[in-house]
């Protein structure tokens, strides 16, 4: 028998990798003969860098860049397996917990972080960049990323235009001639799973802008800047961003991605499974397990399990899930692929206590699995 352990981070409690180590642990006390083939799984947002290097036998590297308000911080990125690919989270540089709940100002927050990450990235030779896109304290369209790169946004008298989504408003001409050369070589993929245009009522300004420290009366400022900014990008660039779906994600820089580095917007767990070759790995297993924090009505929109049970279900492999916690309405996953949800959590607990338990409540849960699994003796399964 062969299964496949492929769970997302259980947040605040394990990586993706300890989730599936706990897992294996467990099954392994009752199936000691079976097969184990663990893929740390990501949706693209947090924890998605630590799961593509795990489940590739990458590393981790480390660089200091430009932080949102301009200061130094550490920030990480991942060099996969192949030795070709980059994956970068822009939260590592220019995102929301960078910044203190007080001095948050999406008005002159940059990405220039991010554009230094990837220009560090590129100076490992890598041939392939996977960016995901949540989290940001930004709202300058990626215009500081793009600065980074190389690239000149410039205001009437040709000085570069300052940080922020309030500098926007100076920008009158764009000139990608010293634009980093390397980029012309690389393919960039985007983990977006929103669909937010830059601008309106449902853009980037109107709706991440609140959560970032933008007043409303700077909504509307940040907006327009915005709309500015597509107009230079397509008169200058040649590139439509405006009303692309996702462009308005992370503060717009799904924009700039698009508008400066030709970058393809995806669905996280899509780029993934792909990166980690799941099908390959799917596509002979007798069963495979999933799971994340928790599983809720939004699960079915894109999450780790959802994406991981469609793969399976292209080879007709059963999928069970496990997670921390179930709303009442979890049940709709069952539409989705899944074909059983347990929670690994025993009793009546603090979410402290659960959180700190994680490891062994996921073992002890994988291990009970592995008894129903073996109890049941479907097929030759009496045999393992």
């Amino acid at each position: 028998m062969k299964i496949v352990i492929a769970p997302d981070s259980f947040k605040e409690s394990l990586t993706a990798l300890e989730a599936a180590n706990a897992i294996e642990e467990g099954l392994k006390e009752v199936l000691p003969h079976v097969e184990y083939v663990k893929v740390p799984m990501a949706d693209g947002g947090e924890g998605t860098v630590q799961s593509l290097v795990d489940a590739t036998g990458g590393t981790i590297e480390y660089a200091t860049v430009t932080g949102p308000l301009g200061e130094k911080v550490e920030a990480f990125y991942g060099l996969l397996g192949d030795g070709k690919t980059a994956a970068i989270e822009m939260a590592a540089a220019s995102g929301l917990e960078l910044v203190p709940m007080g001095k948050r100002d999406p008005m002159v927050a940059t990405t220039f972080g991010t554009g230094e990450l990837i220009s560090v990235a590129l100076d490992q030779g890598v041939e392939r960049i996977i960016i995901g896109i949540g989290g940001s304290a930004t709202n300058d369209g990626g215009a500081g990323m793009v600065q980074a790169l190389g690239g000149k946004l410039l205001d009437e008298d040709g000085s570069e235009i300052p940080f922020g989504g309030a500098g926007l408003a100076r920008l009158a001409r764009i000139d990608l001639s010293q634009l980093d050369k390397r980029l012309q070589e690389v393919s960039v993929d985007v983990a977006c799973d929103v669909n937010n245009p830059l601008t309106g009522p449902k853009g980037a300004s109107a709706i991440y802008g609140p959560q970032k420290g933008a007043t409303e009366e700077q909504i509307k400022v940040l907006d327009a800047n915005l709309a500015h900014y597509a107009y230079v990008i397509k008169r200058d660039v040649g590139k439509e961003i405006k009303d692309v779906p996702g462009a308005g994600a992370a503060g717009g820089l799904g924009a700039g991605l698009l508008g400066f580095l030709s970058a393809e917007l995806k669905r996280g767990g899509d780029l993934v499974i792909e990166a980690v070759n799941l099908d390959q790995k799917v596509s002979d297993a007798d069963l495979v397990i999933t799971g994340e924090g928790g599983i809720n009505h939004q699960t079915i929109h894109g999450k780790t399990p959802i994406c991981v049970a469609s793969t399976a279900k292209k080879y007709q492999v059963p999928v069970i899930a496990l997670a921390g916690s179930l709303t009442h309405d979890y049940t709709n996953v069952y539409d989705h692929g899944i074909d059983a949800v347990f929670s690994i959590v025993p009793g009546v607990v603090t979410l402290e206590e659960a959180l700190e338990s994680g490891y062994e409540n996921m073992k002890r849960a994988a291990r009970d699995l592995g008894a129903v699994i073996e109890l049941l003796g479907t097929g030759s399964l009496s045999q393992w």
